[in-house]
């Protein structure tokens, strides 16, 4: 078999026809036919199924079609090497970008590789449209492409995440909104807009986002088109028009002071970037479960590129050089969540094809979440994922969900008793409960009831010594201790976490039918109004007695577990809808790791919070544990992994309590289902 022939074959292959063959080729017809009928008696089968005027590939021609292109693709490479050896030079290093990277970090990566391989001849291609840098990969006219769009819908193109870019709004000092902290899209549809046309990456990114969240171009009031970066930046400095662009744009004019990136609710993770090649290439490196290429002179550069790539701080994620065949000694460790240990969560990069508009799907899933968005060691599971639309980001919306259609309702609660009723109801999905509630979500209301049909699919904090309830009473009153409530009446959310440890802390010390326990909605702190239950003190979960406390009219009476068992938070959601839709269970979870991580993260967290749910700064920091927090004096910490030692503790305490006997039939083995969480974290 010749190459040429093998050209000829898959130019008549592409066209299916030796007429256009020939065309293309500047051959006839009859020389076209020739070629094709050695290459068929070379092989000893026939590569075209004759129908009439008409010709299709036999399944032999369908396969050469397929891997053909790789052994012109090695000819090219081999004859370009050769040429190169004879010239004296080592090899080409041929880079494509999009102008936001080329304007920023490439720069200085090219500088350092240039330094350390001389030797090397280095090209950098700017291409003004990601189709064209499509094209280019594919075609072979570079060897490496940067974008932080995803190319995976692509089978020709290798796409390695190297990094992070981050999205935000920019505007120029001057603008009224430029000392503005934070602030969200919803709140910017009645400014003026500039954008770079659609195509690029900043454009793709937004109406992605904006997609997603049921927003449009249409809804703001006035938005500019401009085809380059030059009248972008005229518009936003002269015109204070409001941009949306990443870090890799604008440097020079905000490290100048004329411009500020203003972080943006719906933009709170960062989206991959990603290390472009066509797949052939990834084969020959290694990178795609196969065995490394021992030759070819011209891979040596990317693999030189690639290990000097992980070196950089800020970009790096420390991935190319665990599938690389040569370790490096440079690579820094992957972005970490702090504390747990994992990966730090990402958006997910749109694919570069993505356009405006909105799918119209023939199937829509109705989500109803119970939260609780005052009790601040939730947050995580709740009000956080809401604000930041994480949750409309994580949703599955390929395969069987590819035109779905997702309606989302959030309902507060300040307790967790109507979650667990409204699961057991079916009118919630998903809910954010307290040790105590999550387990009556789960125990048979009495011996012939069934279990209920939720399943825990993940934490969301914990305080191991099991202060993150307590029993608070006024500041004059005259109980010192727990024992002093013999023949007292306490104030108690039923059905909550304060109830659970409540009944624990009074039975450990054998008064509980001693103390009377009354509704929490029925009495008054107070004692204004002639309806109210006089109590004596009340039970209260984190961060209630805090507050009380805070506000100086209560004193805690318990500051510790008398039983020993630690306090926890979780998620649960309906069985029914964890069978049939797994993949929302998931994508839940992956919102949940991800509203995690930002609060550890995002220096503005606790104060977004408090602003959100109205409730001091100081509190939210103590409640739950930030990068702003006293860490000896937090109440909570973030927690997902599940523990079965936990939960069977509370399950055997609170068995030995008069009513509470049916929480012993609790199927652990049955309700507990990591494997969703193991899932989310596995995406990440």
């Amino acid at each position: 078999m010749e190459i040429y022939q093998l050209k000829v074959f898959l130019e008549v292959a592409r066209c299916l026809s030796f007429t256009e063959a020939a065309d293309t080729l500047n051959l006839t017809q009859p020389a076209v036919s020739a070629k094709i009928k050695c290459l068929e008696s070379a092989l000893e089968t026939p590569l075209f199924k004759r129908l009439g005027r008409r010709i299709e590939l036999t399944q032999a021609g369908a396969y050469l079609l397929e891997e053909g292109p790789n052994l012109v693709d090695l000819e090219s490479r081999l004859v370009a090497e050769i040429e190169e050896i004879k010239q004296g030079k080592f090899s080409t290093l041929k880079i494509g970008c999009m102008p936001d990277a080329l304007s920023s970090w490439l720069p200085s990566v090219l500088y350092e590789y240039r330094r350390i391989y001389p030797d090397v001849q280095t090209k950098c291609l700017q291409f003004d449209a990601i189709e064209s840098l499509f094209r280019a990969i594919k075609a072979g006219e570079i060897d490496l492409g940067i974008s932080d769009l995803s190319f995976a819908a692509f089978d020709e193109i290798l796409g390695l995440a190297i990094g992070s870019v981050n999205y935000s709004l920019i505007v120029s000092s001057s603008h009224q909104l430029a000392q503005r902290p934070w602030l969200s899209l919803k709140e910017l549809t009645d400014q003026s807009w500039v954008l770079p046309p659609e195509g690029l990456p900043g454009r793709i990114m937004l109406q992605k986002r904006m997609q997603e969240l049921g927003l449009n171009l249409t809804d703001f009031a006035h938005v500019e088109i401009v085809d380059a970066s030059s009248l972008m930046r005229t518009y936003l400095l002269q015109g204070h028009y409001l941009g949306f662009a990443s870090d890799f744009e604008f440097q020079v004019e905000c490290e100048a002071g004329l411009m500020r990136r203003i972080p943006l609710e719906e933009f709170a993770l960062g989206t991959p970037l990603f290390l472009l090649m066509a797949k052939r290439l990834g084969r020959a490196l290694g990178l795609t479960g196969q065995p490394a290429s021992r030759g070819g002179l011209g891979l040596e550069p990317i693999r030189q590129f690639m290990t000097l790539v992980q070196s950089q701080p800020g970009v790096t994620e420390g991935k190319l050089s665990q599938r690389l065949s040569t370790p490096n000694p440079l690579a820094q460790p992957p972005a970490t969540t702090p504390a747990t240990g994992q990966k730090a969560p990402r958006f997910q990069a749109p694919n570069f094809l993505v356009r405006s508009g909105s799918a119209s799907g023939t199937e829509t899933i109705t989500l109803t979440i119970g939260t609780q968005n005052r009790t601040i060691q939730t947050v995580t599971a709740g009000l956080i994922i809401q604000r930041l639309g994480l949750l409309e980001h994580f949703l599955p919306r390929e395969g069987r969900y590819s035109g779905v259609q997702y309606r989302l309702h959030w309902s507060d609660y300040s307790s967790g008793a109507p979650i667990v009723a409204g699961l057991e109801a079916q009118q919630i999905d998903i809910g954010v409960l307290g040790d105590y509630p999550l387990l009556l979500s789960a125990a048979p209301g009495d011996s012939t009831a069934p279990a209920a049909g939720t399943r825990l699919i993940s934490f969301v904090a914990s305080n191991l010594d099991g202060t993150g309830n307590d029993i608070i009473v006024p500041q004059h009153s005259t109980l010192d201790c727990i024992d002093d409530l013999a023949g007292r009446v306490i104030a108690v959310p039923f059905g909550s976490a304060a109830h659970g440890m409540v009944m624990r802390s009074l039975h450990h010390r054998q008064i509980l039918n001693a103390v009377t326990l009354t509704s929490i909605d029925s009495a008054s702190p107070q004692r204004s109004s002639r309806h109210a239950v006089p109590v004596d003190g009340y039970a209260y979960f984190a961060p209630f007695h805090e507050i009380a406390k805070h506000k100086g009219q209560f004193r805690r009476l318990l500051h510790e577990s008398l039983d020993g068992l630690p306090t926890f938070h979780g998620v649960v959601i309906r069985a029914a809808l964890a069978e049939q839709y797994p993949e929302i269970a998931v994508a839940y979870l992956r919102s949940l790791l991800a509203a995690q991580y930002w609060y550890a993260t995002q220096p503005m967290a606790t104060t977004l919070v408090s602003r959100w749910v109205n409730m001091d700064a100081a509190i939210v920091t103590k409640t739950l544990r930030s990068s702003a927090s006293d860490q000896a004096d937090v109440v909570y910490l973030p927690e997902t992994q599940l523990r079965t030692d936990w939960l069977q503790a509370h399950i055997q305490q609170l068995g030995q309590i008069a009513g509470q006997e049916h929480l012993g039939q609790i199927n652990l083995d049955r309700w507990m289902q990591p494997e969703f969480l193991e899932r989310a974290i596995a995406s990440l």
